[in-house]
């Protein structure tokens, strides 16, 4: 029963992975992997057929004690995923509603003001510490298509254009790789209590500007980076902001960084300061008028309702059922490791130990395998498996690998999938042309993280 448990995982993790050959939104396979791996776990406790096991390494099994005690202790643990992953979908939802509005002010055009260069290479570098900076603050994902739809009103030569976006995806990665808002695994990490904001800064902030650096300091050197580019001067007049646009922006910007300082000054979960971070940019954007003579009647194109259709609800219902799919087979008892029940993620994490002892390498590898398999479940399976205490040099190093393999391949990451479906980027011309960039970047960063970590720290 249990190999049925796990062959279903399998299954829906490779609908994921092959989403694009399959045609068909990963959220689907997500979804549906997670209720019926639940539905079998829960068939199969009833029965007794097997155990399963919550985080406190308590063991529930409906043949051992009393019977309505295993099923509160099944029910609980049920419940415990879900407030966790709830957590996560919480913040996300939060953020994602801040960075659209901010969008519907036209906020992000401000940053068109800070590019104003001829010059191929200072573009390139502007571009990519633009998109270091605000990978940071919003997330990886969102500065990628600002900075594309920004590359599309300067740079009018496609396939000029798509170098500069492809390494737009390698600086975005690297920038969301060391703040606890930039990247969903990130911030996982981040709420599950494997990392401090600050922790998580000191640890990788070094390795990701290096990550950063390093592909484009090569990129320099190429002669598609070399000469000049015509600008077209009209994007940038200022008709095509809004009277609210820098307000909305830095409101908004700030009230994500904000996040982080909430929840070292009252120790409550993320979720909650971003609530109030929400909230407060949602109040700022009911009073402020974006237009002159404002008319109440175009209020609604500039309201919280309006940014909350825009959201992708699929990202939401994706991550929901992945993290869920992983709890399933956290809680699912496989084996025994000196005499103690545990689930199948600390079964497998004690057999790659075995494996393979140095747990750099394991760390290394796990990032390479985000290039090609999507870094959540990834990530999320690592935190089922392994039980180091908060801050663990380990957390930081998954962080940095899973932030930045993904860079490595287009379809690798959130941002390089976004990127190739607003450039057609195409697969060939991406692992020709940008992969050994992207592998010098990561594979540097991962030599000095551990340099830091085994020589100076």
């Amino acid at each position: 029963m249990e190999a049925i448990l796990i062959l279903l995982f399998v299954i829906g993790y490779l609908s994921i992975t092959l989403e694009h050959p399959l045609k068909l939104d990963k959220t689907v396979p997500a979804l549906m992997m997670a209720a019926l791996m639940w539905a079998l776990l829960a068939i199969g406790f009833h029965n007794g057929w097997f155990s399963v096991v919550d985080g406190h390494g308590s063991v529930f099994n409906i043949n051992s004690g009393d019977i309505h005690q295993q099923e509160h202790g099944f029910e609980g643990l049920l419940l415990h995923h879900v407030g966790k992953v709830a957590e996560i979908l919480i913040f996300l939802i939060g953020a994602m509603t801040i960075v659209e509005l901010i969008d519907l002010h036209r906020g992000f055009d401000v940053l068109k003001g800070m590019v104003k260069t001829r010059s191929k290479i200072r573009l390139l570098w502007i571009t990519g510490i633009i998109g270091f900076i605000l990978s940071a603050v919003i997330d990886n994902l969102t500065a990628t298509i600002v900075l594309i739809s920004l590359l599309r009103k300067l740079v009018h030569d496609r396939e000029e254009r798509i170098w500069y976006a492809s390494l737009v995806v390698i600086a975005a990665n690297a920038g969301g790789a060391w703040s606890p808002i930039g990247d969903v695994t990130t911030t996982m990490l981040w709420i599950a209590k494997k990392v401090t904001a600050g922790g998580l800064s000191e640890y990788i902030i070094i390795p990701a500007i290096l990550c950063f650096v390093v592909p484009y300091a090569l990129a320099s050197r190429m002669k598609v980076f070399k000469g000049e580019i015509m600008i077209d001067e009209k994007s940038h007049e200022e008709r095509e902001r809004l009277l609210s646009s820098k307000t909305m922006l830095w409101l908004g910007l700030g009230a994500i960084v904000f996040v982080p300082v909430f929840k070292t000054l009252t120790h409550l979960p993320p979720y909650v300061g971003m609530m109030l971070s929400l909230a407060v940019v949602w109040l700022v954007s009911e009073y402020i008028h974006p237009e002159d003579n404002f008319d109440k009647s175009r209020k609604h194109l500039y309201s919280a309702n309006k940014a909350l259709s825009r959201i992708e609800i699929s990202s939401i219902l994706f991550f929901l059922g992945i993290l869920m799919a992983v709890a399933a087979l956290e809680s699912l008892v496989f084996g025994s490791i000196n005499g103690q029940e545990v689930g199948t993620l600390r079964y497998a994490a004690e057999s790659i130990s075995n494996a393979i002892p140095n747990m750099d390498v394991v760390v290394i590898l796990l990032g390479i395998l985000s290039a090609v398999i999507d870094n959540v479940p990834l990530v999320a399976a690592s935190m089922g498996m392994y039980t180091y205490e908060m801050d663990h040099s380990i957390w930081h190093f998954i962080a940095y690998s899973a932030g930045t393999g993904g860079s490595m391949l287009i379809i690798g990451s959130a941002a390089g999938v976004a990127a190739m479906g607003m450039e057609k980027i195409d697969f060939i011309w991406y692992l020709k042309k940008i992969t050994w960039l992207a592998f010098a970047g990561f594979i540097v960063g991962a030599m000095a993280f551990l340099f830091i970590e085994h020589y100076i720290r």
